[in-house]
């Protein structure tokens, strides 16, 4: 249900989405503002009105690009089969969430680099550990 808290603006004549709530929810717990949200989105702020308020099917693309500027994963911002809310614990993401982030945000090759670096490391701790 919408709460000055949560969404800003003229509240809505109907009840947000799931989705819309949780994101609404993330963004606040991470003191951003819908317009710091939209920048970080590269779209404006009536974009994330949009997603906090009436949508009902975003895209995958969509909601990884919210879950990646939110620091947080996909399955955050996704209410269980029960109509559950996700297990995310509130406040703001950890360090090596928002460098994941970041990792996200690199081209594929990057990318790729990032990950053969740490499954070598892995793989080393996991052979000193045994």
């Amino acid at each position: 249900m919408y709460t000055v808290n949560v969404m800003a603006g003229r509240p809505p004549t109907k009840e947000a989405p799931p989705f819309g709530q949780r994101m609404a929810t993330l963004r606040q717990e991470r003191g951003m503002s819908q317009t710091e949200l939209a920048e970080r989105l590269n779209m404006s702020r009536a974009m994330v009105t949009y997603y906090e308020r009436k949508a009902t099917n975003p895209t995958a693309d969509v909601i990884q690009r919210i879950a990646d500027a939110l620091g947080v994963g996909v399955d955050a911002l996704l209410v269980d089969a029960n109509g559950g809310r996700s297990r995310q614990r509130p406040g703001p993401a950890s360090q090596f969430e928002q460098q994941l982030a970041e990792v996200r945000r690199l081209p594929r090759n990057k990318q790729k680099f990032v990950v053969d670096f740490l499954d070598t490391f892995l793989q080393r701790e996991a052979k000193s550990a045994h």
